[in-house]
């Protein structure tokens, strides 16, 4: 595929990428910057896209295989193992309505599972990804995704189970 057409393509997917980066670094700097560095690298490697496949899953390959060697780099020069990021907090601090607090409920449950599961839970569910396609964007083994999900949905469901009930208002 030329060049010419990546480019083309990158555009529709810039929005995706983005909500991906911010997804697996929780910084909106470091989004940018991995959207960036993934549109480099397509661009730069534009001849080893297979036309007739889904760009998308190509483009999300190169985001995480980027994300996955920062990371590394980052462990390395820091010498520790993977630092928690911080919450990822909705962005109107000023509105407290209902559906806020819902929102950052569900975002603390997932904020809290590891890695690995929220990164399949956006890519599933979020990104509308087959769990093929999310074992190929990933390079994992499908049985791997499935497992990944079942225990994420599990943990999701037990904390909506461990939350205390609602008290109930007697006039």
């Amino acid at each position: 595929m030329a060049t010419s057409d990546v480019r083309q393509q990158l555009a529709a997917h810039l929005t995706r990428l983005w909500r991906y980066g911010l997804v697996l670094s929780r910084s909106r700097d470091m989004a940018e910057e991995l959207v960036q560095s993934t549109c480099v690298r397509a661009l730069e490697r534009s001849a080893q896209y297979t036309p007739g496949t889904r760009i998308d899953r190509w483009l999300f390959s190169i985001l995480h295989s980027i994300w996955i060697s920062d990371l590394r780099a980052r462990q390395v020069r820091q010498g520790q193992g993977f630092v928690p990021g911080e919450e990822l907090i909705a962005p109107d601090t000023h509105t407290r309505d209902e559906e806020r607090i819902h929102f950052q409920q569900i975002m603390q449950r997932v904020n809290n599972l590891p890695e690995a599961q929220r990164n399949t839970l956006f890519l599933v569910y979020v990104e509308g990804f087959t769990y093929q396609e999310a074992a190929d964007t990933l390079a994992v083994p499908i049985g791997t995704i499935m497992s990944r999900l079942a225990t994420a949905r599990a943990t999701l469901a037990k904390t909506v189970d461990a939350r205390p009930a609602a008290k109930e208002k007697r006039s």
